[in-house]
């Protein structure tokens, strides 16, 4: 890796930055920076040729969110008119939504390299430095995960953001002096599954904030007949809408059961995917019409069994099934909570008439429904 900084006469030298990240050789400092970036190009032509990847290329293969991905092509070719850095981007929804092929996709619209890494492998201001001292100029960086990232490593990202340039403290105690580091220009691209845990001010450094929302059915049928055609899978009619209905409107999701199907008709059916081998795949998975899993039937079933329909809190539901309490709020409820199975109150989680009706007890009707109707 080139130094970036090789001809700043009062740019710290790698082992000052071993000395601020508190690290104890040189070797260690010299290659902080690869160990906390992964370069996209490292190895990418023959694992691309091994182990083709369903990532779209670019933004005519990135199917859904319209409307974020007319704003940010419209975002780069700006700054490649202009010749600058384009504003920096936030990207947030739920997992599996496509951030990080966002990120690769805009890195390549501008023509220039990806760096990625994520907020919990920057530990130490040190950390932060080298990453970016490293970046060549107008580079993307990608952080994932970006609101995990330590708070006082979030205060050295905020004058990086605003105006390419750190300051870092060098030595301790009396001997102690601030340095400052001017940086090349460069776009952070941050992706987070929890916006709200980001803090104002960092939140407020990015130019293009976009949320990524859930997939419809149609959309996610084209994106499992582009997967299929990329592993060599023979999809039969009805297939792609059968396997698209029970993805819960993520892609991830489509392509993770995409695989599954395939393993099943290769060994219990004839290797073409018919909606009658998805439909028995997907029962073995114990994955029914709708999306829900063995996970999601138990949260429903809790609350009108236990809980008499609710309203019960999330830490007691999380109590009652054995589950800790930010999976179900990160990786269960919002799917819930969009499909309309269950209601987040002030009072605490509720099932509804859709989810008593998906679960075949649509005459149930809670203790404290009838207080409330006397």
């Amino acid at each position: 890796m080139t130094n970036s900084d090789s001809n700043k006469p009062d740019s710290p030298s790698l082992e000052q930055w071993g000395s601020f990240a508190n690290t104890t050789s040189i070797e260690a400092g010299s290659q902080l920076a690869e160990r906390l970036l992964s370069a996209e190009h490292q190895g990418a032509d023959a694992l691309e040729s091994k182990y083709p990847t369903l990532r779209p290329s670019g933004f005519n293969e990135y199917i859904g969110q319209e409307r974020v991905k007319e704003n940010l092509q419209i975002a780069c070719s700006a700054a490649k008119r202009r010749a600058q850095p384009m504003d920096h981007v936030l990207l947030h929804g739920p997992p599996g939504l496509g951030k990080t092929s966002l990120a690769k996709i805009i890195a390549k619209e501008l023509g220039v390299g990806l760096r990625t890494t994520s907020g919990p492998v920057i530990e130490k201001p040190g950390d932060l430095a080298a990453i970016l001292t490293a970046l060549e100029p107008f580079e993307c960086l990608f952080i994932d995960e970006i609101h995990r990232l330590p708070r006082i490593v979030e205060e050295v990202l905020y004058p990086a953001m605003e105006d390419f340039s750190i300051d870092i403290l060098i030595g301790q105690g009396p001997s102690a002096r601030s340095v400052t580091i001017e940086l090349k220009p460069f776009t952070l691209v941050g992706a987070t599954t929890r916006s709200g845990l980001l803090t104002s001010p960092l939140r407020d450094r990015f130019g293009i904030v976009e949320r990524l929302e859930y997939y419809s059915h149609q959309e996610l049928e084209i994106i499992i007949t582009r997967s299929a055609k990329i592993m060599n899978i023979h999809l039969l009619d009805g297939a792609a809408k059968e396997l698209s209905q029970r993805s819960r409107g993520t892609p991830r999701i489509a392509n993770r059961l995409l695989k599954r199907v395939r393993d099943y008709a290769e060994e219990r059916a004839d290797g073409i995917l018919t909606p009658e081998v998805i439909h028995n795949a997907l029962s073995l998975l114990a994955i029914d019409t709708r999306g829900l899993d063995t996970m999601d039937r138990m949260i429903l079933t809790a609350i009108v069994e236990k809980f008499h329909g609710g309203p019960v809190g999330v830490d007691t539901i999380a109590a009652a099934l054995g589950e800790d309490r930010g999976t179900l709020e990160e990786v269960y409820e919002p799917f819930l909570v969009q499909q309309g199975f269950l209601a987040r109150t002030k009072r605490g989680r509720e099932i509804t008439e859709l989810g008593l009706l998906h679960l075949g007890l649509s005459g149930i009707v809670s203790k404290q429904q009838k207080l409330f109707e006397k």
